[in-house]
């Protein structure tokens, strides 16, 4: 099987990218950082491995990648990119940025790729966007990252309906803390403002969760292997956050 994941530099993506690997599949690591990217592919086993350099939040970009793999087959995109911080309303506000990046670079990505997608012999294929936890709930000057990842899960669930006539499965997952360089800085960057150490902040952050833990990005990894090898979940949201929020 064919997959393409973006954000495979690091964290979650790099997660996702080694476990599809270890299991025989062939990974295409699509992400703007040479240098992390190559990073993750010195991870993976054999050879049949590629690097795709583009920012997902421009379409000329992307669009020549594909014009240079006119032959690429997918079975499955794991729309994983994304960026995180506070935006602010002023001069230097990252509400665009933030935005652009999470919400219209994975709309991109899914209608650019759509039809290596269709390309794929097998009766299913699969989408899985990662979203977040603050798709559900609301943190104070993250207006900008609560907003994108919420409208991630319309576009799912749109997505869901729109392709499951050529039988492509849509799906999303909302990780809470998990140990990633970007939730570290989250917290960092939280206990700054307000003025305590980062240790104290976590202790803060994890009242709200009763597991009392952060989750490993190779959990993750393993839901989202779990979604690609299943044919009866579409347009679902699934959660995986220590116990933080509780859908039933």
């Amino acid at each position: 099987m064919n997959y393409l994941i973006t954000g495979a530099g690091s964290g979650i993506g790099r997660a996702i990218t080694v476990l599809l690997a270890a299991n025989g599949h062939s990974c295409f690591l699509l992400g703007r950082n040479e240098n992390n990217l190559k990073e993750t592919l010195a991870l993976l086993p054999d050879n049949k491995h590629q690097i795709f350099l583009a920012d997902i939040t421009d379409a000329t970009a992307i669009g020549n990648l594909l014009k240079e793999n006119d032959d690429l087959v997918l079975d499955g995109i794991i729309a994983n990119a994304g960026i995180g911080g506070e935006n602010n309303f002023g001069k230097n506000d990252r509400w665009n940025d933030i935005i652009n990046t999470n919400l219209t670079g994975t709309y991109l990505t899914v209608q650019y790729f759509l039809p290596a997608l269709k390309h794929s012999k097998n009766n299913y294929k699969q989408i899985v966007i990662t979203s977040s936890v603050l798709a559900r709930l609301g943190v104070a000057n993250y207006s900008a990252y609560c907003a994108s990842k919420a409208g991630l899960l319309g576009l799912m669930r749109s997505w869901a309906v729109e392709y499951a006539p050529q039988n492509i499965l849509v799906n999303a997952i909302c990780p809470g803390w998990v140990n990633t360089d970007m939730a570290q800085n989250g917290l960092q960057g939280i206990a700054d403002g307000i003025g305590i150490t980062k240790s104290d902040f976590f202790n803060i952050a994890m009242q709200s969760v009763p597991l009392k833990k952060m989750s490993e990005p190779e959990e993750v990894a393993a839901l989202v292997q779990y979604l690609i090898n299943q044919t009866s979940i579409t347009g679902q949201t699934i959660d995986i956050n220590a116990g933080s929020i509780m859908n039933s």
